[in-house]
This record gives C-alpha cells, sequence and structure tokens, in this order.
C-alpha cells in the first residue's frame, strides 16, 4: 500500500513575515517548521503502514529549497522517502493553485491508496488544500478525521469529528484523508530514522518534471488574491463601571437603553 503525505514547511509562529509588494509570506531564510497538524498525519502514515504490514509512505511538500528540512524530518519519524516541489513558478499560489500543483505530483508518483494531511496549516488556516487535491484528482474525501477504524487495501473505516460528536464514514481508496490532532500521539525521531533522513536523497520537482499547465501554477493560476495586508487598529477604550453589582447594573441598562432608544 504506497500512502502519500502531504506537508508544509510553514513560519515559526514569532517568525512571521509579510512581503509587503507581494503581500505573501516571506519563505526563504526564515526560521521554519513542520505545520503541526501535519505531524499527526506523518504518525497516521506510518501507524497504517505497520497496521498494513507493507507499503509505502511517501511525502511530499511545495516550498522553497529549505523544505528539504521538513522533509527530511518527516523521514526521520518513519517516511520512506520525500519529494520536494519548488520552482520559481510555484512563487504566489494560493489554495487552488497549490492544490492543482501537487495533485500533478502525486499523479507522478502514481498506485497510491492514501493521502493524509493535517487538517489546515497554521500559516494560513483555511483547510482548502487538502479538499482541493481530491477536487483535482476526482477522488473521494474525509475531513476531520479523529480515528481510522479499519483499513485495507480497498476501503476504510474512519471517524469523522463533528461539533456534535463524530460520523463513523465507510470510503472507497484511493481517498484524501485530513487529520485532527486527536487521532494519535506523534513518535519521537530514532536513531536510525535521523541517520536514514541525514543519508536520504530528496528529489526535486519542478512545474515541468510534474507536467503543469503554465496558467494554473501561481500566481496566474490563482483565482484568489490578498489586494491588502495590514495591522487593524487598536480599539477604542472602554467604560468602567465600578460598585455594587445593583449599581453596576443599573448604570448598565440605563447606557444600554441610551444606545437603542437613543
Amino acid at each position: 500500500m504506497k500512502i502519500v503525505v502531504l506537508i508544509k514547511q510553514v513560519p515559526d509562529t514569532t517568525d512571521v513575515k509579510i512581503d509587503p509588494v507581494t503581500n505573501t509570506l516571506k519563505r526563504e531564510g526564515v526560521k521554519s517548521v513542520i505545520n503541526p497538524f501535519d505531524m499527526y498525519a506523518i504518525e497516521e502514515a506510518v501507524r497504517i503502514k505497520e497496521r498494513v504490514g507493507e507499503g509505502e509512505v511517501v511525502v511530499i511538500s511545495m516550498g522553497p529549497p529549505q523544505a528539504q528540512e521538513a522533509i527530511r524530518e518527516a523521514i526521520s519519524l518513519g517516511c520512506d522517502r520525500g519529494i520536494l516541489l519548488s520552482d520559481r513558478k510555484f512563487a504566489g499560489s494560493d489554495t487552488w493553485a497549490t492544490s492543482y500543483t501537487i495533485s500533478q505530483a502525486i499523479r507522478k508518483v502514481g498506485d497510491f491508496k492514501v493521502i493524509l494531511c493535517g487538517k489546515q496549516a497554521s500559516d494560513g488556516d483555511t483547510a482548502q488544500v487538502g479538499p482541493g487535491v481530491s477536487t483535482h484528482l476526482d477522488i473521494p474525501q474525509v475531513t476531520y478525521v479523529k480515528k481510522i477504524d479499519k483499513i485495507d487495501k480497498t476501503v476504510a473505516v474512519v471517524h469523522r469529528m463533528t461539533e456534535e460528536g463524530y460520523d463513523i464514514v465507510e470510503t472507497p481508496l484511493p481517498v484524501v484523508l485530513t487529520v485532527v490532532k486527536e487521532i494519535n500521539e506523534p513518535r519521537m525521531p530514532s536513531l536510525k530514522g535521523k541517520m536514514k533522513a541525514k543519508s536520504a536523497q530528496i528529489p526535486v520537482w519542478t512545474a515541468d518534471d510534474i507536467a503543469c499547465e503554465p496558467d494554473k501554477v501561481g500566481l496566474d493560476g490563482s483565482p484568489t488574491r490578498v489586494m491588502k495586508v495590514f495591522t487593524p487598529p487598536p480599539r477604542g477604550g472602554g467604560q468602567m463601571l465600578k460598585g455594587e453589582t445593583e449599581d453596576v447594573s443599573s448604570k448598565l441598562a440605563d447606557i444600554i437603553k441610551s444606545v437603542i432608544i437613543g
């Protein structure tokens, strides 16, 4: 069983920088980490391989050359190999262009049964890339997966988290699953894993390598645009009411009446 894990290297939450010209995140030269939710996807992919007893876990990341660090970390945690999608043509991609690019890479990998990714990235919080990949590949998706109850070469039964509890969903394979942190507890890298990651050869695929159509990648392939990024002005000062509870309640009622009635 071939399992593909999609990971994203995101800026450290204390070191987020915006390019004032393009209104996109600056990634090159910025301290970065694997998107926290993707760590659970990595762990679950390795667990599925262990449960099934055979297969391969392929990790894919799209980003600048420094994203190889994230791929090596994923290999140290049990993934078999990794692929980096890196090309200046990808710069400025929104979630739609990103999901198209990744889906093209997955087509090239071929013969996959499960695609796993975190429910969302910490830098964008859109939760759109996983579903976008399933749309481009025209395969089923299940989002917010908190447990994989059963999985074999043809079908998976999963628990999908909802506000009221969870749904039990049976889906044919191949499928895209986006996972939440409740699904597992990520392991620490082993010494063997670290050694494998250090010596791993990580191919870099460009837009041409994965046969991307020029008008579907980067800014040209992005139907959405960030027009302006700014810090909202601070809120004005409020009015503090002090005193006994009854007095404060009466004053508050008078204020509300004056606002409503005028």
